[in-house]
This record gives C-alpha cells, structure tokens and sequence, in this order.
C-alpha cells in the first residue's frame, strides 16, 4: 500500500514521511524486497533526508513521567 502510495504521489507534490526504522529494514515491512527497493528510490529522488539521531521525546516524557511518584512528587525530592 506505502508502494502505491508513494507511486501516485511521485514527483507531484510535496511529501514528508516520518520513520524510526532506516532503510536498510524496509524491506522487513514489505512483502517483497523489490517493492521496498521501489518505493525508497521513488521516496529518495529529489529528496532532502534529515536523520536525527535523538531520543524520542515521546520516550522522555514517558521517563519522566514513571520517574515521579504516585503523590506528584519527583523521587528524592523532600
């Protein structure tokens, strides 16, 4: 489905697809490595990739969050 996707929206228009998975395990989503190949050259061509190699902030808050006790207080404070 991303495949057909990404071959109607080719050279089109604008798009930003978000991933936390590289492209070397797309084809690990797919059912056929060829259709992955496929839909990250058609993804690519004229692209700009950025890759942020930081924390998820969903998976800050999440610490932070499990870091506070059950009153609402954060651990050792007083």
């Amino acid at each position: 489905m991303l495949f057909t996707f990404l071959a109607d929206r080719y050279e089109r228009g604008s798009l930003m697809i978000t991933s936390n998975l590289p492209f070397s395990k797309w084809e690990q989503i797919s059912k056929d490595p060829m259709t992955a190949a496929a839909a990250i050259d058609r993804l690519v061509h004229r692209s700009v990739i950025l890759e942020l190699n930081i924390e998820s902030y969903r998976m800050e808050v999440a610490k932070k969050n499990k870091s506070k006790k059950p009153d609402g207080t954060a651990k050792g404070s007083k």
